[in-house]
């Protein structure tokens, strides 16, 4: 696994993201920008959801933020999977690293299950766990981004 990971970090594309002075801190920032909006979406969503925010209508509400979420998460992956690779074998050894994805995953299963649920107190249930999750993640990352 070692040399899969090495050998992701001298790729040419890696290598020309370390070196560069302007490509990472770009990286980076599209990073948070993507987890900002990402982070945003699903609270307003999940607040809208458990009844917090009332004065807006539901559907169209959950819908946009739906589809700014799941845009944001692909450009979270993006960028995160660029980030990894540029210290990939520092990061999989880190067990920070691994709570924080397995919290991605946990949030991934929370969506699904709440995508199919019908009930409205199991989704406003799952709205909760949300609202812990989605931050929890954020703040694994940001203690990821100065371990290293």
């Amino acid at each position: 696994m070692e040399a899969l990971l090495g050998s992701l970090e001298q790729l040419a594309l890696i290598k020309a993201l370390k070196t560069s002075f302007f490509a990472y801190p770009i990286v980076n920032a599209l990073h948070v920008l993507a987890i900002g909006a990402l982070v945003t979406a699903v609270l307003l969503m999940d607040l809208r959801i458990v009844g917090v925010i009332s004065s807006i209508e539901e559907q169209p509400f959950v819908r946009l933020l739906r589809r700014v979420a799941l845009g944001a998460f692909g450009l979270a992956v993006l960028t995160g999977a660029l980030m990894f690779a540029v210290r990939a074998t520092e990061y999989a050894g880190m067990p920070l690293f691994w709570i924080k994805m397995g919290l991605i995953g946990l949030a991934g299963l929370n969506f699904v299950a709440f995508s199919l649920l019908r009930q409205p107190a199991g989704k406003r249930a799952l709205a909760c766990v949300s609202i812990l999750l989605w931050p929890t993640v954020l703040l694994a990352g940001r203690f990821l981004g100065f371990v290293l």
